[in-house]
């Protein structure tokens, strides 16, 4: 058997006010011919698990593009045209494959391309042909389109969130698509539209119980797959909104059915698995009371992993207000701040105007007198607790401001794990409170030992109340913006 993979991706936030180029897929994950080595980013990680399943059965593995960049705005036309054609290519030359095996996000969107991943699949297939099988791994907060749909034999989505199973996803699709290209399954895919925008952090009920029953149904009488797609709420485009994707094997009567009936059951839990969001206020206000430590506070409006920039102010000007001590926020995204902190050096003190640089989402700039407590270079964070992968954050700084403990750094990223604090000399132990800058993949890493976890609803470009962000190319018959979206 010949494989062939590659990666291509981004979470697109349309609302985001800067671009997705070249710089951002070389700062986050850039690599050809399996060059990543033995740490590969989250979306690379796939392909790793590809290449030694296959290797194990002897067969020839061709790696094409590993690329993906940190979510931001629309992806560069031109850059996009670029990195799909070379895909393309490096397929052509491989030809002729049995499998094709790619990582995709789902919801990459590209001046012009409101589909990005259709677009790819699409041509990958009208390459191949209908008899070779192509499989697609997503992130959960993937649009699910037709093209996506026609193109693909299998499209298998992260089932956590915290995604911590990327590889294990990769294992899953693996064996589907194997099994089909040595003729042992058919599978046959159907996906269900919930009509429905959220956020489902599977880390507590009912969502856990849910993605349980998935796993629990999959590789029995003839369920070949199971995904709930969540969807990417702040991508604005008409495929948006969270499905359920059913595979059978053969039957398609069957994917349908499957598909249908649990995208029913969890569209009628759709209100009791949205998180309970804190105003900024509410949630200081419990913080300060709270006698345990630490208490994890998460600044979800200004994920980086969303697009949102990273460098909002209106938690740290709180604190700041209230005077809070033995706090410690990150990661708040200012190469200009970092670069006057190396060049001041650890144990100086010095005036800064911190944060607040991408607009009205990001609040406003911060002059601070800081005192600087360690500085490091080309900082790597690990994220996931199974199979690790890295982020890079660039150079960070860790600074005393008034009692809280800032850390700033050069590459924008969300706060993925405690490395994000360890590696510039923060034990969080230490603190009463710590805020992280993201939505929910903190909590692998920051939930256990914690005194409590509360999400917080701040200002900023990642607002999770849907009915107030400005859609203008979605189907609108959705819940929560309608109470009853099938309705007549």
């Amino acid at each position: 058997m010949k494989v062939f993979t590659a990666t291509l991706g981004t979470e697109t936030n349309t609302f985001a006010s800067f671009p997705t180029g070249l710089q951002n897929f070389q700062e986050t994950c850039l690599f050809r011919g399996g060059s990543y080595g033995d740490t590969p980013p989250l979306f690379g990680a796939p392909l790793a698990v590809w290449r030694k399943r296959a290797e194990a059965r002897g067969w020839t593995v061709t790696e094409s593009l590993c690329a993906f960049a940190q979510p931001a705005g629309m992806t560069v036309r031109k850059l996009y045209e670029e990195f799909r054609d070379e895909i393309l290519a490096d397929l052509k030359r491989a030809m002729p494959v049995d499998i094709v095996l790619v990582s995709l996000h789902g919801a990459m969107v590209a001046d012009g391309y409101d589909d990005c991943e259709g677009d790819l699949l699409e041509k990958i297939r009208a390459l191949v042909g209908p008899k070779v099988q192509v499989g697609a791994e997503l992130d959960l907060h993937c649009h699910v389109s037709a093209r996506m749909l026609r193109s693909a034999t299998a499209l298998v989505s992260f089932k956590e969130y915290p995604h911590i199973d990327a590889a294990d996803r990769a294992d899953d699709l693996f064996a589907l698509i194997a099994d089909a290209a040595e003729g042992r399954t058919r599978p046959v895919m159907a996906a269900w539209d919930c009509r429905m925008i959220g956020v489902f952090h599977t880390t507590r009920e009912p969502m856990r119980g849910f993605v349980d029953k998935l796993s629990a149904m999959e590789g029995k009488d003839g369920v070949l797959s199971l995904s709930f797609a969540h969807g990417f709420p702040w991508g604005d485009v008409p495929d948006m909104g969270a499905k359920m994707i059913a595979i059978a094997d053969g039957d398609p009567a069957k994917a349908a059915r499957l598909a249908e009936s649990l995208g029913k059951e969890i569209y009628a839990l759709r209100e009791v698995t949205q998180p309970p969001y804190m105003s900024l206020d509410a949630a200081l206000d419990r913080a300060v009371k709270h006698n345990n430590r630490p208490i994890i506070l998460a600044d979800v409006s200004d994920n980086a992993g969303g697009g949102a920039a990273s460098d909002s102010t209106f938690m740290l000007e709180a604190m700041l207000k209230r005077g809070i001590k033995e706090a410690a926020l990150g990661m708040l995204w200012d190469p200009i701040a970092v670069q006057m902190a190396f060049e001041a050096g650890e144990g100086a003190s010095l005036d800064l105007r911190l944060g607040g640089k991408m607009g009205a989402a990001s609040g406003t700039p911060l002059d601070v007198r800081a005192k600087v407590l360690k500085l490091a270079r080309n900082v790597q964070c690990e994220f996931g607790t199974i199979r690790k992968s890295v982020q890079p954050i660039g150079d960070a700084a860790s600074l005393e401001i008034d009692g809280v403990t800032v850390v700033v750094n050069t590459i924008r990223g969300q706060c993925l794990s405690k490395d994000s604090f360890a590696k510039l000399g923060i034990d969080i132990a230490e603190k009463k409170l710590v805020v992280v800058k993201s939505m929910q993949h903190f909590h692998a890493s920051f939930a256990p030992g914690a005194a409590d976890v509360l999400y917080v609803a701040a200002p900023g470009a990642l607002t999770p109340d849907f009915t107030k962000l400005p859609y203008k190319h979605i189907d609108r018959r959705k819940w929560p913006l309608v109470k009853n979206p099938f309705a007549d």
